[in-house]
């Protein structure tokens, strides 16, 4: 299965249980991609002591999971993104919807 997992929201338990939903799926042999908008390009910045989300992220990515993060967020953001939250284009989010056999959006 090709799943698309769509966040939008910082609330870390919402993020991080996105995260291993997504981590779960690559277990089972699934492609996964991750798209951040809104305020989910700010997954970085998220700080929780139960919910370790920059670990489950880059668990994510280790496991051949990808990122894409609204370019547009970034810029209002004034950030260029990382490795957990890559630039991208209305055109690799349309393709992540487009592609994908399920998207859910937390």
């Amino acid at each position: 299965m090709k799943l698309g997992i769509v966040i939008t929201l910082t609330g870390p338990k919402t993020v991080f249980n996105a995260l291993r939903l997504a981590l779960y799926s690559l277990a089972q042999g699934d492609t996964v991609r991750v798209l951040l908008s809104g305020r989910g390009v700010e997954i970085g910045q998220i700080e929780d002591p139960k919910f370790n989300v920059k670990d489950q992220a880059q668990k994510v990515l280790d496991a051949g999971g990808q990122f894409l993060a609204c370019g547009a967020c970034l810029i209002r953001r004034n950030s260029e993104g990382s490795e957990i939250c890559p630039l991208s284009t209305l055109k690799n989010q349309y393709e992540l919807v487009r592609d994908s056999d399920k998207v859910i959006t937390v």
